[in-house]
């Protein structure tokens, strides 16, 4: 049998510290075994293999929840100059792209620009993944997770306060070890605690948020 040597560069962000980890891979390798992309500080990986009806099956890292992702793709996306990106499916934020490198990098470009501006439109103006300076938090996923749960919660109208009829004005402020959610109207607010990333996702599993 022929194998087919289209290659693709696959990227994907790490959990753990944050940074971007891409590969070249190649569709034969992939014929012979699964293949690890691991990140260099050795918090996580991403797996391909290939599967007997000649598609490649994918687990992902995801730095919203706290398990990988599973999803099965058509070989033909190696082939292909552009890009998919593939999505975490409890937050709806790309956490994979596949395709040429150059459109990768165009893809993942217009994914940190969606979610700067998500964590804009939470209250959140300053925000860094070079770890802990002056104030931000250690983990530099931990701001992202607390950040989109806070936003949703206010768009499901789940966040309350002393306000009527959720006519609350929210901002938020990163510090050491916590995030401070506080209603610029009335003054309640909520300390959370941010410590680590573990903390965060169990933020995820709240439905509701009362300031107090």
């Amino acid at each position: 049998m022929v194998l087919d040597n289209t290659k693709a560069t696959v990227a994907y962000r790490c959990p753990s510290c944050g940074s971007l980890v891409r590969s070249i891979v190649g569709i034969f390798s992939l014929t012979a075994d699964s293949i690890k992309l691991k990140c260099p500080c050795g918090g996580s990986h991403l797996e391909l293999s290939y599967t007997r009806d000649r598609k490649i099956r994918l687990s992902v890292p995801c730095f919203i929840c706290p398990n990988p992702h599973n999803f099965t793709v058509s070989t033909s996306v190696f082939a292909e100059d552009g890009a998919i990106s593939l999505v975490c499916p409890f937050s709806g934020v790309d956490i994979c792209f596949i395709g040429g490198e150059d459109a990768v990098l165009e893809r993942v470009a217009e994914s940190e620009k969606e979610l700067s501006e998500l964590l804009g439109d939470a209250g959140i103006t300053d925000f860094s993944k070079g770890g802990k300076k002056g104030g931000e938090l250690t983990d530099p996923m931990v701001s992202e997770i607390v950040a989109y749960v806070i936003k949703e919660l206010e768009d499901e109208g789940a966040l309350f306060c002393g306000c009527p009829d959720n006519e609350g004005d929210y901002e938020v402020k990163i510090g050491d070890a916590e995030v401070t959610v506080r209603c610029r109207k009335c003054g309640r607010l909520a300390h959370l605690p941010a410590d680590s990333i573990s903390a965060a996702r169990a933020f995820l599993e709240i439905d509701k948020l009362t300031l107090t």
